[in-house]
């Protein structure tokens, strides 16, 4: 999207199960998912976006990634580090909640692991992430993932020309 038109993506924290354990909780298949596939709507969402997406083996408590992710936003890394995440999640079956898989993450998009770690160590991003939560939650944000794009708020996973449709929407839009 960035590429095709002269826009920044920020990302936002949401936590979408805030009541999740801090390691995480066993996921348990959900109705009709079978053979690594994802239930409906979720499978044909994925699959009309290009996106792969197995359903993992663990929930994980998402406040590390999430602080992690803010992080690497303030680096200038936000695309990166949310693809790599994106990847160790949905098709590498990773636990975003463990500090090892999230050190990786980092390390394979260049970012100081280190300065990182201290940082998540020391709840340092949490307010951050904790003041986008309930800025989400005031907006009336209450899935993943929401895009806002103008005035135009659409959540879940969308083919590319949903997302083109709201960029012509906005530019044809008198300014005001």
């Amino acid at each position: 999207m960035s590429q095709d038109y002269n826009i920044s993506i920020v990302g936002q924290a949401y936590l979408l199960r805030p009541d999740t354990p801090k390691e995480g909780i066993v996921r348990q298949p959900r109705p009709g998912e079978a053979d690594g596939q994802l239930s409906e709507p979720l499978r044909s969402q994925a699959s009309e976006s290009n996106l792969i997406m197995r359903p993992p083996k663990v929930t994980p408590n998402t406040m590390y990634i999430l602080e992690a992710t803010e992080y690497a936003q303030r680096q200038g890394k936000f695309m990166e580090f949310h693809h790599a995440a994106y990847k160790a999640y949905w098709e590498d079956g990773q636990d975003l909640g463990d500090l090892a898989v999230i050190e990786g993450l980092a390390q394979q998009v260049s970012l100081n692991s280190t300065e990182l770690l201290a940082g998540l160590e020391s709840s340092l991003y949490t307010p951050a992430v904790m003041e986008q939560y309930q800025q989400a939650l005031g907006h009336g944000i209450r899935g993943i993932p929401t895009f806002v794009v103008g005035n135009l708020l659409f959540t879940g996973a969308h083919p590319y020309e949903i997302f083109q449709s709201a960029m012509s929407k906005l530019l044809e839009a008198p300014a005001s």
